[in-house]
This record gives C-alpha cells, structure tokens and sequence, in this order.
C-alpha cells in the first residue's frame, strides 16, 4: 500500500481524501494535548485568538512528552501516544470548536467522536505506541509550549514541528473505524472458537 505524504494544517479536502488503513507521514505543525488540556478546552471554552497556537486545520496529538528545558530552549526526549478514549467525553466538542483536521493517539476512539469526525471533516490517526524515542526523532524542534506552569510538561500543549511523522489512518471522515471493524470480527471469531 502507498503511503501519503500530508503536510499540515489540514484542508477539509485533504481529509476527506484520506480512507481507513491508509499509511501516513505527517510534516508541519503539530500540537499535543491530554486530559488536562481537553478538560480545560472543554470546560473554560477559550477563543481560539486566547490559544497561543493556531488550531485550524490542526491535527491534536494525544501525547505526554518528555521534555527538558536547556539554554537553547525545550529538549524532545520522548513522544509517544497516550490512549485516546480517555479524552473520548471531550474530543467531539474540541473537534467541532476549534477547527480540529485530525486526532492522533492509540486504540482508537468511540462514538461520539466518530460522529464528529464524519460531520466535520477530520480524522483519527494511530501511532506506533512504545516507539516514544523513534517519534521524538521524527520532531524536529519543539517551537513552544503552552500552559506549562498549570498543568506540567507532560499535560501541557506544545508545538512540535515535525517530518515524516508516521501513523496509520484507522477512523476516518466517512463514518469508517477500524477499531468497529475489529471488534466485530474478534467477537465472531470468539463465538465460533467457544462453539456459539
């Protein structure tokens, strides 16, 4: 299967070109955010002029970095996903407000989300988890981060500028999940393993 290349912010074109199990290599901006920042977008509901970075087309990476501080400014040691579905009660909502192409993590997310996805043109993209060390190297400079001082490193929003960030489509504007897909078959599978 081909990869694409997409390079960030996101048109709603580009989205809806993209289709579950297409390989994807992400460059250009790119914006982390956990629990505490979903949290905080959904329950303080910033404007966007109020969020120092611009979220328009943007792809929401679910990541707690590693990082340090240094002379020469914040140091990427460590970038991989957190599980999505904990911001599942959020995302649907963040998706929709502030203009959100994409959502990155691992395992997939439920259907709330995948409703959003379908009606606002974005889409679900997994990364490899436990390869934290082999991402931070496709990040390229941390640019800034966001919310430091009153959520912490690992649950603030920072901006990386990234190359050939590598994931894998699995939810998509069409109303598609292969997280759906999956279960459905590990579930008939089981059945006929147990004789059902």
């Amino acid at each position: 299967m081909e990869t694409k290349k997409i390079k960030l912010p996101l048109t709603k074109e580009d989205v809806l070109g993209l289709n579950v199990g297409d390989m994807v290599l992400i460059t250009g901006q790119l914006v982390t955010g956990r629990d505490r920042v979903h949290k905080f977008l959904f329950n303080e509901r910033p404007r966007k002029e109020e969020i120092p970075f611009n979220l328009d087309g943007a792809i929401i990476y679910h990541c707690g970095p590693i990082i340090r501080k240094s002379d020469e400014g914040w140091r990427l040691i460590a970038s991989g996903p957190t599980t999505s579905m904990r911001v599942e009660m959020y995302e649907h909502w963040v998706i929709g407000e502030y203009g959100i192409r994409g959502i990155m993590g691992k395992g997939g997310m439920g259907k709330h989300t995948l409703g959003a996805l379908k009606k606002n043109g974005c889409a679900y993209l997994h990364t490899i988890s436990g390869a934290a060390v082999y991402l931070a190297e496709r990040v390229r400079k941390v640019i800034d981060g966001w919310k430091i001082d009153d959520f912490g490193i690992a649950e603030a929003m920072w901006l990386f500028n990234v190359e050939d960030f590598p994931a894998i489509v699995t939810m998509d504007a069409h109303g598609k999940s292969l997280h759906d897909d999956i279960e459905k078959t590990s579930y008939r599978e089981l059945l006929r393993l147990i004789g059902l």
